[in-house]
Order: C-alpha cells, then sequence, then structure tokens
C-alpha cells in the first residue's frame, strides 16, 4: 500500500502508514522497487476508478515533471496498470506552466483557459501503450491492493494508524 504519507486522495486519511507484503529472503532490492512503482500506480488507479464510478470520465492521461521524463520504467508500469496511454508532455515544469496559462487568461490575453491552454500547453513527446498481457497480470495484482486499500483504510484493521502512533 502506497501510504507512506498517508492517503491524500479516495480515504483522505493522513493516519495511514504504508504496507508491503510478501518479502521473502529471496527479495532484491530491485523487487521492491518496483514494488514501490507498482504500488503508486494501483493508488493511482483506485483514483481513476473513483472518479469514473462517480460519473467523471477520464479521457488521457496526460503527465509532466522530471519522472515522467527520467523514468520510462515507471511510465510504462503506469500505462499498463491503467490500460491507458500515458502521454508525457514536453514541459517538466507543468505548475509553473499551468501558473502561467491561467496568468494569461486573467490578464486577458486569452478569454479562456481553454484557449490559453491550446496555444501555451506543452505539446506530448512521448507515449507509453498500455501491453494487454501485463495489463491482464496487473489486473490480478490490483484485485489483491483494492482488498487491502480496503480492509485497512476502511475500517477493517487499524493497525496502519496504530503503528505511526508508536
Amino acid at each position: 500500500l502506497d501510504w507512506f504519507n498517508g492517503n491524500r486522495s479516495v480515504l483522505d486519511d493522513s493516519e495511514l502508514s504504508g504496507l508491503i507484503l510478501g518479502l521473502t529472503l529471496r527479495t532484491k532490492p530491485e523487487d521492491i522497487y518496483r514494488a514501490l512503482l507498482e504500488a503508486t500506480a494501483f493508488g493511482t488507479k483506485m483514483i481513476v476508478d473513483t472518479f469514473e464510478m462517480n460519473s467523471v470520465p477520464i479521457t488521457a492521461v496526460k503527465v509532466a515533471g522530471g519522472i515522467a521524463h527520467k523514468n520510462p520504467l515507471l511510465m510504462q508500469i503506469y500505462a499498463d496498470v491503467l490500460n491507458r496511454e500515458m502521454q508525457v508532455c514536453q514541459s517538466i515544469q507543468a505548475g509553473a506552466l499551468g501558473s502561467a496559462i491561467y496568468a494569461a487568461v486573467a490578464a486577458g490575453v486569452y478569454p479562456t483557459v481553454r484557449e490559453a491552454a491550446a496555444t501555451m500547453g506543452a505539446p506530448v513527446v512521448k507515449r507509453y501503450a498500455s501491453n494487454g498481457e501485463n495489463h491482464r497480470a496487473y489486473q490480478k495484482l490490483y484485485e489483491e491492493y483494492a482488498l487491502l486499500h480496503d480492509y485497512f483504510g476502511k475500517g477493517g484493521n487499524a493497525v496502519m494508524k496504530r503503528l505511526l502512533r508508536k
């Protein structure tokens, strides 16, 4: 569970802690690293699924920033878990670009945010397509993630909070 700083979305609970299951004496550091990457992708899928269950369609996934440019493994994991194309935008300073877009609208340079973004927004420079076989494998893991998410995050067992208090 990717709650190393609490869960700031779906569960909205800052007192939750992270969890790694399935470690053995054969587990290598790179296995743990990949599990952490996958957990963040599963957490993102939980957010996307929640939006869609509440009638907010997600039609595209665009990512920006340093990690999107520097970690192709992470982007491929996200594409496979979400079963969606990941579109990496050119900007590595997405927050600053977004602020500039809103500032241009506030200054009257563009009449709407949509028009400002169409002109000023960063183009997509890389795409990661979902691999069907990987998605099917991740879907089985996601089902386990969702069970743990609900069990530890929705009151089935408060150990994730109790451990933080010690």
